[in-house]
């Protein structure tokens, strides 16, 4: 049972927000409703493998949905120039209409995207290495962890990986700070010169 509910956690994961996905006895039935309503039916066999199936099964599962245009399909990753671009983009964007607004943008920023594969520590750390690198060499983003933040919570999910964005305080002495977080790597650091910080607002799933 568990590994069922996982699956079809995996599938509604990555279907547009407009598609619902219900449990049937046999597999699931996804409704679509946006401007034409539409029903797809998936087998039981097939929801499997979204939990327990190879990759190759996997794309193949996501290949259809994106076919049908259930799913949006994702980048796979972005270049180095193309990080710094999105830092400074997205700096520039919280000192213009200010952070509390960017963050009611992130829906939209950071749509939901479809995935085969399954996330890679190793992918996200090389994002935090490029991030770090253009915070502290540009003087214009100044090693700014909400730009950071943001700028790794809209990458990761515009490459199809789950992450949280989480906004914490810290009381002695009084102190903000933001980061993002995905398969266990947090950009930038969550307890940056080891001051801990307690999350007191959590975004994910795009923002919603």
């Amino acid at each position: 049972m568990t590994e069922e509910t996982d699956a079809l956690a995996a599938v509604t994961r990555i279907l547009s927000p407009h598609c619902r996905v219900t449990r049937m006895s046999n597999g699931a039935l996804i409704s679509d409703w946006r401007r034409r309503t539409r029903f797809l039916g998936m087998t039981a066999t097939d929801i499997e493998k979204f939990a327990v199936g190879s990759a190759e099964e996997r794309a193949e599962l996501v290949t259809d949905l994106i076919r049908t245009g259930c799913a949006t399909g994702c980048r796979k990753a972005y270049s180095d120039a193309e990080v710094g671009l999105w830092l400074r983009g997205v700096h520039l964007s919280i000192r213009t209409v200010g952070f509390g607004r960017v963050l009611r943008l992130l829906s939209l920023a950071a749509p939901v995207c479809a995935r085969a594969d399954l996330p890679s520590a190793e992918e996200v750390s090389r994002l935090k290495r490029a991030l770090r690198t253009h915070g502290r060499r540009s003087w214009f983003v100044n090693d700014d962890c909400k730009s950071e933040a943001v700028t790794a919570f809209v990458l990761l999910r515009r490459c199809g990986l789950d992450a949280v964005l989480h906004v914490g305080v810290r009381e002695h002495p009084f102190a903000l700070h933001a980061w993002s977080s995905s398969v266990g790597v947090c950009i930038p650091d969550a307890d940056p010169r080891g001051h801990g910080f307690t999350p007191v607002l959590s975004i994910s799933c795009g923002g919603r």
